[in-house]
């Protein structure tokens, strides 16, 4: 008991010392000491305080986020803290947040989720952190390409086109423009053949409705869960024109 209550009593002289010197894992070494054997009084709140804030910022400028972000969460949680210091954590969380999504938006989805992690905001049981919906969006991204790859050998251009006017994310854009690229010459050739059959029977079967206008319907209802054909016929109604057939050639006409 005695050996204990000398220390208490030289603990709050080496917190001081130590903060002033700048050996700030000894005074955060000191302050925990303190701690576990009295509640801090007197000066040991401040110089503790005072050595979280200058240990969280060297840990920030090196890069260990995590522990800084703890050291900086135990100074505002603590009686030592200011307005500053709650400023200056929720700055850490706003810019780790914002690097994370820069990440993410540059392909990079596991750098991203290792920057959450150290925000606590990677995972958690409800499935509603920050990493948990980049997460369902990469994987969203992903289904609509492997869906693309899919239907293009079955030269269903038409829901390839859907699946891939879905993917919203830069990296999967970009690594999808090969497939847009088949999609849209199967759709051309689909129009040129059409076309050559139209010449081979005299023309004249021609769609006279808006083309723009019918394959954004078309597109559409397909996205909605149409076929082909159940698209081309309601988008083609909508428009005021009823589908004509004349032997292998089809087409829109009011």
């Amino acid at each position: 008991m005695g050996t204990a209550y000398w220390w208490e009593k030289q603990l709050p002289q080496r917190l001081e010392q130590a903060a002033r010197s700048g050996r700030l894992d000894d005074c955060l070494r000191y302050g925990e000491q303190l701690a576990a054997l009295r509640w801090l009084g007197g000066l040991a709140p401040i110089e503790q305080g005072r050595c979280r804030r200058l240990k969280a910022a060297q840990l920030w400028k090196q890069g260990n986020w995590a522990e800084a972000l703890r050291l900086q969460q135990q100074l505002v949680n603590s009686g030592a803290s200011s307005s500053g210091d709650q400023q200056t954590l929720l700055r850490w969380q706003s810019q780790l947040e914002s690097r994370a999504r820069e990440l993410y938006r540059a392909g990079d989805l596991e750098g991203a989720l290792s920057v959450l992690t150290s925000l606590n905001a990677a995972h958690n049981a409800e499935g509603t952190a920050l990493g948990d919906s980049l997460r369902e969006d990469w994987n969203r991204n992903r289904w609509q390409k492997q869906r693309a790859e899919q239907l293009i050998p079955q030269k269903r251009w038409w829901e390839a086109l859907d699946a891939l006017n879905r993917i919203e994310h830069p990296w999967w854009k970009r690594h999808t423009e090969a497939l847009r690229r088949q999609v849209e010459q199967g759709i051309e050739g689909l129009r040129d053949s059409n076309q050559r059959e139209h010449d081979g029977h005299g023309g004249g079967l021609d769609s006279n409705v808006p083309e723009d206008r019918l394959n954004a319907l078309i597109t559409a209802k397909i996205a909605r869960g149409m076929d082909d054909w159940q698209a081309f016929s309601s988008a083609c109604r909508e428009l005021g024109g009823k589908v004509v057939e004349a032997g292998p050639e089809t087409a829109c006409r009011r």
